[in-house]
């Protein structure tokens, strides 16, 4: 007996699949969500594609259909249908279209670690096995976000003489603690290409290396023009020491155009001692917002929660205008931030500064510990726990990374297990 499917339903499944999985894809870097903020939005998202899995042939033909757009959100949606059914003419659709348009190759990305690792058995080592440097990088990124260590298969793809995948591999090294290959990630560090010389630079760190990798990812963090300056600084900042932390921020000081850079650095570094630095950057309308963040992560403070926030000033304007004639169309960075009120965060820093000592790293308020970084993880804003992550990872070099950005579901049990997705 043949099941009746209305289109119209199934198809608003494949819409909203595709459309929740954009806002799931900044959600996972935004400073406003937590854990269970993500894992809502993520039960949203699994809701549709569990429409497109029970309509059957019809939903995979409406998800497929939709990829006329050659958008991202389609293409994941259609993604997790095709590696589920493990049906290679449906893979080899969506691999095809993820190579030809590779503005859309996230949506693929993102769908291999979506996907329960059991289902993708035997999917990922045809992928590893290919002799197709894009296909590799499929499989490769594949076990890294399911923190599955490739064997072999990943110093042979660190060595290939296709960048993408090479850089790649560095990644994956980093992420999932692979030691052993420090020497051979610190063979690329003088790579021709610049992403394979970044990938290697962050990788090597994860694993061990204060000399010539550190060195590299500070010259590449304070490079306003490097597409890697962000992650750069994520990492690098955090291994300075107090006395190269203030030669770094005095040099970064000297030029306005890094201001920005200097705030995140010291929001990355977490030395309480400039927080009263940062409440002065509050009061120009241009860093209020970036230099509140700074402050909450050093401190811990939520600034709507504990009432230190304030309205947008009157006239300040940022991001797109309406005005047709207005080429400036680069989005406002700091949209999701809040606005602080200098007065009453001075008034808090006041009544709370005894009790940050210096020098001391804080992170949200307390100092940087193994179980304190466990604690952000579970309750932190996205950003946060992305620091809380790494802070994990450089406690010891053969620690895998914990993926911050994997469904909800899956980070909420590996935290309770305590293992998992580097927390082993």
């Amino acid at each position: 007996m043949r099941t009746f499917v209305r289109d119209d339903i199934v198809g608003q499944h494949a819409e909203e699949a595709a459309f929740l999985w954009l806002l799931r894809a900044a959600a996972v870097r935004a400073p406003h969500y937590r854990l269970k903020d993500l894992a809502k939005l993520d039960k949203r998202v699994e809701a549709h594609v569990d429409g497109l899995r029970v309509a059957g042939e019809a939903g995979w033909e409406l998800a497929i259909e939709q990829l006329k757009f050659e958008e991202a959100g389609e293409l994941f949606a259609a993604s997790v249908l095709a590696l589920e059914s493990r049906a290679w003419a449906r893979i080899d659709l969506v691999i095809d279209l993820a190579a030809r348009v590779p503005d859309t190759a996230p949506g693929l990305f993102s769908a291999l670690g979506w996907v329960e690792r059991a289902q993708l058995h035997g999917t990922v080592k045809e992928l590893l096995d290919s002799d197709d440097p894009f296909r590799r990088r499929l499989g490769l990124t594949a076990c890294a976000q399911h923190r599955v260590d490739p064997g072999a298969r990943l110093k042979a793809a660190i060595d290939d003489p296709e960048q993408a995948l090479s850089a790649r591999a560095l990644k994956a090294a980093g992420a999932l603690g692979r030691n052993d290959l420090r020497e051979v990630v610190h063979e690329h560090l003088t790579d021709d290409d610049p992403g394979c010389r970044f990938s290697a630079a962050w990788a090597a760190v994860l694993l061990g290396d204060r000399g010539q990798g550190l060195a590299q990812l500070f010259t590449i963090a304070a490079d306003l023009a490097s597409p890697w300056q962000a992650p750069a600084l994520q990492l690098a900042a955090r291994l300075l020491t107090s006395p190269a932390a203030q030669a770094w921020f005095r040099d970064l000081s000297a030029a306005p155009a890094w201001l920005r850079l200097l705030i995140t650095a010291i929001g990355v570094h977490g030395d309480a001692s400039y927080v009263p630095w940062l409440i002065e950057r509050m009061q120009t309308p241009e860093l209020a917002r970036l230099a509140g963040e700074a402050f909450s992560m050093i401190t811990g403070a939520d600034l709507a929660y504990d009432d230190l926030e304030t309205d947008r000033p009157e006239g300040f304007e940022s991001g797109p205008s309406e005005n047709a004639q207005d080429e400036d169309v680069a989005l406002d960075p700091d949209v999701d931030l809040s606005w602080p009120a200098p007065e009453l965060i001075a008034r808090w820093w006041q009544a709370h500064a005894a009790r940050f000592a210096d020098p001391q790293r804080y992170l949200c308020g307390q100092p940087v510990t193994e179980a304190h970084c466990r604690d952000v993880l579970s309750a932190g804003f996205q950003r946060q726990r992305r620091a809380a992550a790494l802070e994990l990872a450089l406690m010891r070099a053969d620690r895998p990374l914990f993926e911050y950005r994997a469904p909800a579901f899956r980070q909420q049990v590996a935290l309770k297990a305590g293992s998992g997705l580097g927390l082993a």
